[in-house]
């Protein structure tokens, strides 16, 4: 959480200072390289299946998509707004989960969603 709250006050001053699609690319070339010398100095599996291989390139391509998005939105607006925002992925997970995925649909996970929503609209206000 941390982790994630500074890349995204760092991304915004590399979106004041730089293309923000470039800065993307810099970061997520940085992320990949970290990531990779990651998986080979722990002790991760390399053995990919073709579903597994799929999926993750799949995300990968959201990844892509949520990322430029997200440096994009905070060349145009405030930090406080576009992490506030961009944050609210979990809701779409949350809601392919129920609606897809067959995940349990309750009244409390309803509600949830629903503060979610109104505090993500009092932050952007």
């Amino acid at each position: 959480m941390v982790a994630w709250g500074i890349w995204l006050v760092l991304g915004d001053a590399a979106s004041d200072s730089i293309d923000p699609r470039t800065a993307a690319a810099i970061s997520y070339v940085v992320a990949t390289t970290l990531t990779v010398v990651y998986v080979f100095v722990s002790d991760a599996s390399l053995v990919v299946t073709p579903r597994g291989g799929l999926l993750a390139a799949v995300a990968g391509v959201f990844v892509s998509i949520g990322l430029i998005s997200t440096y994009v939105g905070l060349s145009v607006g405030t930090a406080t707004t576009v992490s506030t925002v961009s944050a609210m992925y979990f809701v779409v997970a949350a809601l392919i989960g129920m609606t897809v995925l067959g995940d349990d649909v309750t009244a409390s996970k309803i509600l949830g969603l629903v503060f979610a929503a109104v505090g993500v609209l009092l932050i952007a206000r």
